[in-house]
């Protein structure tokens, strides 16, 4: 069974603070893929002393230790989601900025598939589509 988030950070000797337990907490309870700002707005209602400037250094050490992924999209933005779900893709709503997640089995055999003919192993991917509602 895959550990955590506060166990992974634990496992690699990270210190688990009061901070960076709100943090997890709004991370792993989040059905979007919240900016920091968010981020910070939401914790604030966990832990009141808590700073945008703690929020950045914790999202930075999370995601060192690998327990967050940051989604640096296109848009200059960066989003946050815990890294411990299952592997998936990304819809970026251009329109409302909505991030939808999805999972092709095509997509990813296609991928492997493309890596093998060129002599490589997928290690790590990720897509993000850009995209408009069809009218």
């Amino acid at each position: 069974m895959k550990p955590t988030p506060k166990q992974a950070l634990r496992e690699t000797g990270v210190r688990v603070t009061r901070q960076r337990e709100a943090l997890l907490k709004v991370l792993t309870e989040a059905d979007d893929h919240p900016d920091a700002a968010e981020l910070h707005r939401r914790a604030r209602t966990l832990d009141d002393s808590l700073s945008l400037a703690t929020v950045y250094r914790t999202l930075s050490v999370l995601e060192r230790e690998g327990v967050v992924l940051r989604l640096a999209l296109e848009n200059g933005g960066a989003r946050y989601e815990v890294a411990d779900a299952p592997h998936h893709d990304h819809i970026v709503d251009l329109d409302t900025g909505a991030i939808i997640e999805f999972r092709s089995e095509k997509i990813e055999e296609l991928q492997r598939q493309i890596a093998a003919e060129l002599g490589y192993e997928i290690v790590h991917h990720r897509m993000e589509l850009y995209c408009r509602k069809k009218p």
